[in-house]
């Protein structure tokens, strides 16, 4: 019989992930497993952490964050919105992509934006009005001109009728464009849009703690996004990000 490696399935609250798979980190412990979706107890630490260091350094500022709720959106002029693990799947099955994404908004609107990727030590910030920069250096979308030559990226929100959805933009994008990738962390594939790595990213469902900042550092960066509210879960929202240089047909 083979023997079975990394991952093992969990079946309840509170075992732990081996962490024979990552070489870059120990044990993760399991809050909360779900068919389609997975919560470490390392989500609700970093949160604490996150939001402990700007409750200090900025009281007057609330902060609306993924994990433990927070602040209601919008609940004062000047918001935090913070996703501590983007990417807590591909943590758990020890793929290294996931990043930490602050974002800083005035009456909703994004004016700041950190995306942190600690395995590749790289550091994404915007500043409305300013170039978007990577590790302190001006970075700007794709100068591709055709959807052929494109790499665009999606995602599969939970819904079947959205995985639906999905199933036909991969059909689309993989006749159409160059090649389709599915990355399984928002906010850095909103930062690759940024930085040129990809052409686009779409996606429905995706929440706003997911997408706050990344929105700002493409449009920083010469690109384009679109915006859809959805009224199921709040704040969540069907995205169309791309660098603006082609068109991308709304496959949704």
């Amino acid at each position: 019989m083979a023997r079975r490696c990394w991952p093992r399935p969990l079946t309840r609250r509170g075992r732990r992930a081996p962490g024979s798979g990552r070489p870059w980190g120990g044990e993760l412990e399991v809050s909360e497993l779900h068919d389609h979706d997975v919560k470490l107890a390392l989500d609700s630490e970093c949160q604490r952490l996150i939001t402990g260091m700007l409750m200090e350094r900025f009281p007057e500022i609330s902060v609306l964050g993924e994990e433990e709720g927070g602040a209601p959106h919008g609940a004062t002029e000047w918001q935090w919105v913070v996703d501590p693990v983007d990417g807590t799947v591909n943590l758990y099955y020890g793929i290294p992509h996931f990043c930490v994404a602050i974002a800083l908004q005035r009456r909703k609107e994004t004016v700041l934006a950190v995306t942190y990727d600690p395995i590749r030590d790289e550091l994404f910030t915007a500043q409305r009005g300013s170039r978007t920069r990577l590790n302190g250096r001006e970075v700007c979308v794709s100068r591709r001109l055709e959807l052929k030559d494109a790499l665009v990226a999606t995602g599969f929100a939970k819904a079947k009728e959205l995985v639906e959805a999905g199933i036909e933009r991969v059909r689309y994008f993989g006749i159409n464009a160059r090649k389709v990738r599915m990355n399984g962390c928002a906010a850095l594939d909103l930062a690759y849009v940024a930085c040129g790595r990809l052409d686009a990213y779409l996606e429905e469902g995706t929440r706003l703690w997911d997408l706050a900042g990344g929105v700002l550092l493409v449009e920083c960066a010469g690109g384009r996004v679109k915006l859809v509210e959805r009224p199921t879960p709040p704040l969540s929202y069907r995205v169309i990000a791309s660098s603006g240089r082609f068109e991308i047909p709304e496959i949704f």
